[in-house]
């Protein structure tokens, strides 16, 4: 903890003001940022690091790191960074790409697109188009309307045998019991 030297106040114009009560307040909020939110409006209200700490149930540094993070870079400062690691491989036109011919296109002598053959026409992996399609909750296979088949009455030959949609062949007897 630091003594000594006070820590520089916190002031927020009405629309940063705004911004951070709508995103408390908002459902769909991320709840890291609802949090950071509510760090940063308690000490614009002039609360001390260490009330605010015990009122949010946080450590004494979570509420100094965003504090200071927002008086850097305001709004900014309170949304995620990008993470380590490598960098993504596929673009976002890519991603468009392969969104676009899933759902405004059909392929050649087939009813939808399969992750292999969406593939093979957009030049990226068959992993990468099943990747896409569950980040976006995409099944092609499934259809909004099902229409089945239509079935037809069977084909009776003269020699009094039926031939049915499933391929069998059954003699039928006439109406005699035997």
């Amino acid at each position: 903890m630091r003594t000594g030297r006070p820590l520089p106040p916190l002031t927020l114009s009405d629309e940063e003001r705004q911004t951070l009560e709508g995103w408390t307040r908002r459902r769909k909020t991320a709840q890291q940022l609802a949090l950071r939110s509510r760090i940063v409006l308690l000490t614009a209200a002039g609360l001390t690091n260490t009330a605010v700490a015990g009122q949010l149930r946080v450590c004494i540094q979570t509420v100094g790191k965003w504090r200071e993070r927002f008086r850097r870079r305001r709004r900014e400062g309170l949304l995620d960074e990008p993470r380590p690691g490598a960098p993504r491989r596929i673009s976002d036109a890519q991603i468009e790409d392969v969104l676009v011919r899933t759902l405004e296109s059909t392929p050649p002598h087939a009813t939808h697109w399969s992750s292999r053959g969406l593939a093979a026409a957009t030049g990226l992996s068959q992993r990468t188009i099943v990747r896409v399609w569950q980040a976006f909750g995409l099944q092609p296979h499934r259809v909004e309307t099902f229409n089945p088949p239509r079935r037809t009455a069977p084909i009776r030959s003269s020699s009094r045998r039926c031939v049915t949609l499933s391929g069998c062949i059954s003699t039928r007897r006439s109406g005699r019991s035997s």
